[in-house]
């Protein structure tokens, strides 16, 4: 979605002039384009072409869903506050070394300035889910640190560290194409879940306790419960008895477990996630725990 104008040449024909700093347009293949940069839409009209070195930013609008509110929200904010957020997704790209769905700059970018706005009037925030996010996305969480870091070297503002899990939050929706909602709910039921399993499986030594593995475990399967996502595998019916009747007390905690899952969240695992975490269950404490 995002380029610099040094990646190609680049001409653009105005179609509208959003601001001055910023101007609609559409490329070759009729794809609208927002493109940013200091000045350019100065004294322009429609029809006018835009030097190439005077744009800092092109965004790509095909897989956004809802352009208007990303034109409107440029059109209302500092052009600071919008090179801050391109450059948060930018450094996230590179260290997640994943692409982001292109609503996070819609979604960041509005929560920078309300973040900034609510600063200038002294009101404090707390993110319920600041423990959680540091714990589940710790390198989505050090995005966030960055991000501080950067919005008080450019504006002056030290935002409180909670911001830092806010602002994580948009770059885990960006990754698993989701609203903030669903991520809050997923977060919601990995901690519930790791609850549950920790106060059932005894640790004797935390330094052994193969913590992130059954983190990995969790996120992938929160992230199929909440986003309802289909799931295929090849039907073991051996193992799965073998299981039940050999891992019993591992096999009956993930039951409970499924079970909290179907009253408060309404879903369910399968029986193969429900075998599969058993054995991770019984596999940690063989070879980690007891």
């Amino acid at each position: 979605m995002q380029r610099t104008a040094a990646d190609e040449v680049v001409k653009l024909r105005i179609e509208k002039i959003i601001n001055n700093n910023i101007i609609s347009a559409r490329d070759k293949g009729g794809v609208e384009l927002i493109a940013m940069g200091r000045g350019i839409g100065y004294g322009k009209r429609q029809g006018n072409e835009v030097a190439d070195d005077r744009i800092e930013k092109i965004f790509r609008l095909e897989h956004m869903d809802d352009k208007e509110h990303f034109k409107e929200l440029l059109a209302s904010i500092p052009l600071e506050y919008i090179r801050l957020s391109t450059d948060i997704i930018s450094y996230a790209r590179e260290v997640l070394e994943i692409e982001l769905n292109q609503n996070v700059y819609l979604t960041l970018t509005d929560h920078i300035s309300f973040a900034l706005s609510r600063y200038s009037k002294k009101m404090d925030f707390n993110n319920a889910l600041y423990d959680e996010v540091k714990i589940f996305y710790p390198l989505e969480y050090s995005v966030g640190r960055y991000a501080l870091d950067l919005i008080e070297e450019r504006t002056g503002c030290r935002l409180v560290e909670d911001e830092a899990a806010s602002i994580a939050l948009h770059i885990i929706n960006g990754e698993l194409n989701s609203a903030i909602g669903t991520t809050f709910v997923m977060i919601k039921m990995m901690r519930e879940m790791m609850e549950i399993i920790e106060e059932n499986v005894k640790i004797t030594d935390e330094r052994k306790y193969p913590r992130d593995r059954l983190i990995s475990d969790l996120k992938q399967l929160a992230n199929r419960l909440v986003c309802e996502q289909p799931i295929s595998g090849h039907k073991d019916d051996k193992l799965y008895q073998f299981v039940r009747e050999n891992y019993r007390q591992e096999y009956m905690l993930i039951t409970g477990i499924n079970s909290y899952i179907e009253k408060e969240y309404q879903c369910s695992m399968t029986e193969e996630e429900k075998i599969y975490l058993a054995l991770n269950i019984k596999r940690m404490k063989d070879l980690y725990i007891c």
